[in-house]
């Protein structure tokens, strides 16, 4: 909504200005509306990174980064933890609002009914090499669904934006699954729709032909709510990316592929894995002090990951949560693991020691997902593809509020150019 006041941005030496509208939403701060900018002054606004910028307006996910406060559709994700389960998450992400137990049974059956993939699809992986990385495996993966639906992804028919949301929620467990099995050589397995969505995706996972698979209650608990907690948040890189691409009305499949391949940048969601990989850096629980000693030495390349957030000031309000699960999923499920030892020591240590605690630098949910992940024998080369089938519910949500908002535009960022001046072209003889 448009607010009555506004910013006037003068140019006294070209005597030129604009006025700038402020635009409010329903929490968060004010935007200042550089719509007309150019047109008046012939200015743009540089924002490396968008730190400052909103791209667009979204009613999915708020987040606010100096309250530890992360909202989806306007309900406190510490209640949608404790009470909801992802699929329930996922409607509310996708339609606004929580489902009715009808709507909720039809909406399962209905990611129920499409979780096989294309029997081609396992000819597609065998162009990989063994050692692929996932990652990559689960980008091309989905970016070729859309060979096999091309009749159904008119992006400007909102059943065919449904049916693509509920292909892509029900088929990327399967997908990652194949993409895991591949890797070690193990024969893909087909879903079995008689569990439910994070079972199902554990079983698909680690069952073998050979003998079936007993899983402990609290694994697929503790998957279902790190699931939960990363389905959205608001919007970071791959969520953008998703946007940006979709912008040019590419399909659905295409725009989550590209989302897929921003999620796997380090910065973003490699973040658990470089946690693990600094845990094995680390060693043994024994050396945790000389690591937060190097941690805070600045002349120090190391480098503690999983700790401190960009955009929570606080803290990581999914970190609280997590958190007493991963301690619930390490006691019942009695892992030794000297990794996890260190884990639990390097926590004990950032909590107390008062360099952290000054500067906020608290563990984030990459440190913890990360834990989990190793406690349930999810390889480190895993990790992104778990967040990835998790924040499939968001990146899909944003991309059909894209196309339902009214007079939406291509994305089309600009730039300072920086490169050489006009110049003429010299013969090669000559230069």
């Amino acid at each position: 909504m448009s607010d009555t006041k506004t910013v006037k941005l003068v140019d006294e030496p070209n005597k030129r200005s604009s006025e700038l509208p402020l635009l409010s939403g329903t929490l968060g701060p004010a935007c200042v509306d550089i719509g007309t900018l150019y047109k008046d002054t012939g200015y743009f606004t540089y924002d490396p990174g968008y730190g400052s910028t909103a791209s667009t307006k979204s009613a999915i996910t708020y987040i606010d980064g100096d309250q530890g406060v992360l909202l989806y559709r306007g309900y406190p994700i510490e209640q949608l933890a404790e009470k909801s389960s992802f699929l329930e998450t996922a409607y509310l992400l996708l339609n606004g609002e929580l489902p009715s137990k009808d709507q909720f049974v039809k909406f399962e059956d209905q990611i129920t009914h499409h979780t096989m993939m294309h029997e081609s699809l396992k000819d597609f992986f065998k162009g990989f090499h063994h050692d692929a990385h996932p990652m990559a495996m689960l980008a091309a993966s989905v970016a070729s669904l859309s060979a096999f639906y091309h009749d159904d992804i008119d992006v400007d028919n909102a059943e065919d934006r449904k049916l693509a949301a509920i292909r892509l929620i029900a088929k990327m467990p399967t997908i990652a699954a194949a993409c895991f099995r591949y890797s070690i050589g193990w024969p893909f397995r087909y879903p079995r729709n008689n569990l439910e969505y994070v079972d199902r995706f554990l079983h698909m996972m680690f069952e073998v032909p050979s003998e079936p698979l007993t899983l402990s209650p609290v694994a697929a608990k503790a998957l279902d709510l790190l699931f939960i907690l990363h389905a959205d948040h608001e919007q970071n890189a791959s969520t953008s990316t998703v946007r940006l691409v979709g912008s040019t009305g590419a399909n659905p499949y295409a725009s989550i592929a590209a989302g897929i391949t921003a999620l796997w940048g380090p910065a973003h969601g490699g973040a658990n894995e470089a946690v693990l990989k600094m845990l094995e850096e680390i060693g043994s629980a024994d050396k945790v002090e000389t690591a937060v000693k190097r941690a805070k030495d600045k002349n120090d390349n190391f480098r503690l990951m999983g700790f401190g957030h960009r955009v929570y000031k606080n803290f990581d309000p999914r970190a609280k949560i997590i958190r007493e699960m991963t301690h619930k999923v390490l006691g019942e499920l009695g892992v030794n693991d000297p990794l996890l030892e260190v884990a639990m020591k390097l926590e004990e240590a950032a909590l107390k020691d008062d360099y952290f605690v000054e500067r906020k630098l608290y563990p984030n949910v990459d440190f913890y997902s990360g834990i989990i992940y190793k406690a349930l024998n999810i390889p480190t080369e895993m990790f992104t593809v778990m967040f990835a089938i998790a924040r499939t519910a968001g990146w899909i949500a944003h991309w059909i509020e894209q196309h339902e908002t009214p007079g939406a535009r291509i994305g089309r960022p600009r730039q300072i150019y920086t490169g050489a001046n006009v110049r003429d072209y010299v013969p090669a003889d000559k230069r």
